[in-house]
């Protein structure tokens, strides 16, 4: 892509911008030379990426943790260097967090594909964290076991300087000597242990000097006594620096012997981190994913010097907004051409958003083929071009005796030059800073040249002849930034379709100059252009209308959909307790069909006893058969409505879901083919065949299966106990409390014959879920307990099977 565009359209403080969001400093160069492309093939891949990282980062929060860019330390370690303890744990450090994504993503391949590809590129440890975590404690410190030599050394050197300091501290002790100390301490000089001598003593204590104050009042001298002593401790030091070298080195060569990999596994843990970032600004951003379309060669032109129909852009922005400005103050726009559009003049007046208009479709064209997101509605959507070339701004230049007219045309000579029919080029002030006729009749055949070129075009002007050209050329559509009459300010509105009026007579009526020369003014003007002029203005009153009527129509839909969707919770909620409620039946069934069996075993042995034929039992283990069939059958998810066959069915008040609107609502009025049904506030008519009634019916289904499972439960001894539900939640609560609810609510389970229920103790610590597990084993009500299932709640369910009776 052209430097100097991208430059003009501000693209360079959007990639700074995303570089705040990197974490790590090969991210954030990364992201400062981020550059659009012009593969189609690249820039999908690139977007996939950011809406892969989004995902990621709605379900959990991750990153690159404590990573550093370590190629520098990795390159010394190839040639041989020896790297100090603070490089070494910046490596691990990086290590630790490559380890960790690719442990995080290994079971995610399906879900995130392309996070994938680039965590696969991360190094793996070798060993390295476990070699550095050895010699280094996390402060940076060699650690004495970082080999047995070390070991020896450090303790050789700890002894050494206690018996030297027991030595030295008789000198600071003695009354005879420390009468001659400008004080009582022992200090160091150049490495050796001494101790302050005041000068007039100089010679009193037989000693070698090392040092003497500034004032020349104390010199610091090592007694001869001591001198062995000191030379001990310097060799053992000497000693210790040798092996702490060498046990730096060893640990370096490890390093060295994989430099490739680490370094290029930084490239791709950089990549990754630019990817988060990306994600992150979409969202700072409020971002939505852009719909990219393949731009190819058309190869061949037609007759009338027009591209083939085979290249033509998609073009479609709905709710655009400048990146940089505030997205809670900037005014968005919709670019939605015609198909078949390759050219867009847009007229308006001065500080009316033209050229901010030119620089959002520009930005957001370069941002997607950059894979980031782009701040407009979803579903935007943008062609993939082969090139983006602006000219925008005043180009005047004095060191080149260049005026504004010049700098415009030598900067559209070279965008000329290289351009073809998958280009966009932006012009803003087409044709400006010359005389107007011909600067007119220069923006005209500019704007020609480029669609015999076949390129999508984008035009800011004030020239009136440039709105005739777009409305008489196919392929060419005006478009306009609106203006308030009222406050004199405009709106930033842009409205294609229709060009845009000066509004001069109107600004300058209103600003309070005199009628006559207002009356004279108009006098001069054509009569056309002022009858087009007010019928345009006829036709932007009615465009406006219109869309304040679909904007109230696009909220009576919201609000149909809103109450359609509580709708759908409300009967997922019925269908959900018409399930527990038959699956409790049904383990009531099955307890019983097992008492009756007992029973009917205890009963042959009775009969074979008293030597009676068992053919009257036969017959009633059969119907037990059958029983257990129908009781073991599953509970099928049902459809919460019935179909609506004929009016006879229905009744006035009878609530009904119209399944055209999927909206329910009350009959009010029956025909003999339709309906009327009243929904919220509207009243509407429907075909009975769109009629669909809730299944009523079921409820007393329902209670006559409870009767039954009732009369069982009598009879087996159990009491009728009514339901607490199929789960209880615990997360809150302290453990006490904790268990003491979950004991009543098992007590109340039990009693009321659920097979299963499912106790929310949430994740967190884990003591919760511990203290509750301790609980439920070897409880009196339970018969087993599992983890429950990822659609269950994972780690933070606990499903207890409850005892049969």
């Amino acid at each position: 892509m052209d430097s100097k565009t991208l430059n003009v359209l501000e693209y360079p403080k959007i990639l700074g911008q995303l570089a705040g969001f990197c974490d790590f400093s090969a991210s954030i160069d990364l992201a400062r030379a981020l550059e659009p492309t012009s593969s189609y093939e690249l820039a999908i891949a690139r977007i996939a990426e950011t809406t892969e990282a989004r995902k990621l980062f709605s379900m959990e929060s991750t990153g690159v943790g404590a990573a550093h860019d370590i190629r520098p330390q990795v390159d010394l370690a190839a040639r041989g260097g020896v790297l100090d303890p603070h490089a070494l744990l910046d490596v691990k450090s990086t290590l630790i967090s490559c380890r960790d994504l690719k442990k995080s993503f290994e079971k995610r391949t399906e879900e995130y594909p392309r996070l994938t590809q680039i965590v696969l590129g991360l190094p793996d440890t070798h060993g390295l964290v476990d070699s550095i975590t050895r010699i280094l404690s996390e402060r940076g410190e060699i650690l004495d076991s970082a080999s047995p030599k070390l070991g020896d050394i450090r303790r050789n050197l700890r002894v050494a300087q206690d018996r030297l300091m027991t030595r030295l501290q008789k000198y600071v002790t003695d009354s005879k000597t420390v009468s001659m100390l400008q004080e009582p301490i022992i200090t160091m000089r150049d490495g050796r242990y001494v101790i302050p001598l005041r000068a007039e003593f100089k010679g009193k204590i037989k000693s070698i000097i090392h040092d003497q104050s500034s004032s020349g009042a104390t010199l610091f001298v090592e007694p001869l006594p001591v001198v062995e002593a000191n030379n001990e401790i310097r060799e053992l030091q000497l000693s210790q620096r040798d092996e702490e070298r060498r046990i730096l080195a060893q640990v370096s060569a490890l390093i060295g012997e994989h430099a490739t990999e680490l370094k290029y596994g930084v490239e791709n843990l950089a990549a990754l981190d630019l990817a988060f970032a990306k994600a992150k600004y979409a969202d700072e951003l409020k971002a939505s994913e852009p719909i990219l379309h393949e731009l190819k060669s058309a190869g061949s032109k037609l007759k009338d010097s027009q591209p083939s129909t085979f290249n033509l852009p998609t073009l479609n922005l709905v709710h655009a907004r400048h990146p940089l400005l505030d997205h809670n103050n900037v005014v968005p726009i919709d670019i939605d051409p015609a198909p078949g559009t390759r050219a867009i003049v847009i007229t308006g007046p001065n500080t009316g958003g033209k050229t901010v208009s030119l620089k959002t479709l520009g930005l957001l064209v370069v941002m997607a083929q950059s894979g980031l997101h782009i701040p407009a509605q979803s579903g935007s959507e943008l062609p993939c071009f082969h090139s983006v070339w602006a000219d925008i701004g005043d180009e005047q230049s004095i060191e080149q005796s260049l005026s504004t007219f010049s700098g415009h045309i030598t900067n559209i000579i070279r965008i000329i030059k290289k351009i073809d029919e998958r280009s966009l080029v932006i012009f803003d002030e087409l044709g400006s800073g010359t005389d107007p006729q011909e600067g007119a009749a220069i923006a005209r055949a500019i704007l020609s040249h480029l669609l015999d070129v076949g390129a999508m075009t984008l035009v800011a002007t004030h020239y009136p002849e440039l709105k005739t050209f777009a409305h008489g050329t196919d392929g060419v559509v005006n478009a306009s930034l609106e203006f308030d009459i009222k406050t004199l300010r405009p709106t930033y509105k842009l409205t294609l379709g229709l060009p845009g009026r000066s509004n001069a007579l109107l600004i300058a009526q209103k600003l309070g100059l005199p009628q006559s020369i207002i009356d004279s003014a108009r006098a001069e003007i054509n009569p056309l252009d002022l009858r087009a002029d007010k019928l345009l203005d006829d036709i932007r009153k009615e465009r406006n209308r219109t869309s304040r009527e679909r904007e109230k129509l696009e909220k009576a839909r919201a609000k149909l959909e809103a109450q359609s969707r509580d709708v759908e919770k409300r009967l997922e909620k019925i269908e959900d307790e018409r399930r527990e409620t038959l699956a409790r039946a049904r383990a009531e069934g099955e307890l019983e069909v097992a008492v009756l069996k007992q029973n009917m075993d205890s009963l042959k042995q009775q009969l074979k006893k008293a030597k009676q034929p068992l053919e009257a039992i036969k017959l009633i283990e059969e119907k037990i058969g059958k029983i257990e069939e129908k009781v073991e059958q599953p509970v099928e998810r049902k459809s919460n409505q019935l179909s609506v066959s004929s009016h006879q069915s229905l009744r006035l008040g009878e609530r009904v879901t119209v399944s055209t609107l999927n909206a329910e609502g009350v009959v009010t009025a029956l025909g003999e083919s339709d309906a009327e049904v009243q929904i919220g506030t509207i009243r509407m008519r429907a075909r009975l065949s769109d009629l669909v009634r809730r299944a009523s019916e079921q409820s007393s289904v329902i209670s006559k299966q409870k009767a039954e499972s009732g009369k069982q439960i009598a009879e087996s001894g159990r009491p009728n106990t009514k339901s607490p539900g199929m789960e209880v939640d615990l997360r809150g609560l302290m453990a006490e409390d904790a268990l003491d609810k979950m004991e009543r609510y098992l007590e109340q389970a039990f009693l009321s014959g659920l097979p299963f229920v499912r106790i929310i103790h949430g994740k967190g610590t884990g003591r919760l879920r511990q203290a509750v597990r301790e609980a439920l084993r070897g409880h009196e009500y339970i018969k087993s307990f599992e983890e429950g299932g990822s659609t269950e709640g994972g780690e933070g369910v606990t499903v207890a099977i409850l005892k049969s009776g």
